[in-house]
């Protein structure tokens, strides 16, 4: 079995590191982000991944460069966050889990980015680690659909257990099984990281996209000048019908809400469970008994 560092970071990456653990690989060196505060007593927490190794009983770091002094064969990199400087990288050949089809959403963001453009399928490969982001040559990829009405958490989960079957794979035989690596062919995208002023809600967007923002997560709107988080929805395949209106705008204008329905620049979406500012998650008839609204209210407005 093969001597080797991990560098991961959150949740994500958590069952690649137990995983090549489990299976018999020398895991000699974890390396993750510091610890940082977190909750009401901002006390400080490992991230995920570094909890993981403690509790497998493995070396932990939070500095890139102790991987040269480490004398391992290969690092395995999954959800580092971090780019790994070409000084390390001539001294340790790495490998990296991305989650999409290279060169396609290269960079911090893919599931999300491949989700928001409606793409149809997307993937994760197994690629060598290079100077650039996320521009090395490919030893495997597994091609998936993107399912309608899947999430980026339920989506970068799948993507997660498949990559690393992918590693388990190519490393049964140490490195002499991974294989050999080929150029990335194709139109390269960026996938830049989700600002959080694109998570705000337009309702005069088409529900389609609505429906897309809604399930990469936080996206949110307001409501009497208070945050509405909206955590789940489902795109109405038909606004043919109208339901009794909870509250109706004087001019039909978007946002006004119909039943359980928002009116969208074209067509609707359903809303089903929302996080009010300040409160836990609500499904979408709670709140509304709660909240109350009075004809004339919209969201977002």
């Amino acid at each position: 079995m093969t001597r080797l560092a991990f560098l991961g970071t959150p949740e994500v990456a958590v069952g690649a590191l137990r995983a090549l653990h489990d299976a018999g690989h020398d895991v000699a060196l974890v390396i993750s982000a510091p610890d940082r505060r977190r909750g009401r007593g901002s006390a400080l927490a490992p991230t995920p991944v570094k909890q993981c190794a403690l509790e497998l009983g493995l070396a932990v770091s939070s500095r890139v460069n102790d991987v040269v002094d480490a004398e391992v064969e290969l690092g395995v990199v999954v959800a580092f966050g971090t780019l790994v400087r070409a000084a390390v990288l001539e001294q340790v050949p790495m490998v990296n889990l991305h989650f999409s089809l290279l060169p396609r959403w290269r960079g911090a963001a893919p599931v999300e980015r491949a989700i928001l453009a409606g793409d149809d399928k997307t993937g994760v490969c197994l690629m060598a680690l290079d100077e650039g982001l996320d521009t090395g040559p490919v030893y495997a990829r597994v091609e998936v659909p993107i399912l309608p009405g899947q999430t980026a958490a339920e989506l970068r989960e799948r993507l997660a257990d498949l990559g690393t079957g992918l590693l388990l794979e190519r490393l049964s035989g140490g490195l002499a099984t991974l294989g050999v690596s080929v150029a990335q062919q194709g139109e390269a995208l960026y996938a830049a990281k989700i600002d959080p002023g694109e998570l705000r809600i337009d309702w005069q967007r088409p529900a389609v996209e609505l429906d897309r923002l809604v399930r990469i997560g936080h996206a949110w709107t307001t409501f009497r000048n208070r945050r509405l988080i909206v955590q789940r929805a489902r795109l109405v395949a038909s606004a043919a019908h109208d339901h009794e209106a909870a509250f109706v705008g004087a001019d039909g204008q978007a946002g006004t809400l119909i039943g359980d329905e928002v009116l969208c620049g074209r067509g609707r979406l359903g809303l089903l469970e929302v996080k009010p500012e300040g409160r836990s998650v609500l499904s979408f008839d709670a709140w509304q008994r709660g909240a109350r609204p009075t004809v004339g209210e919209c969201l977002g407005c």
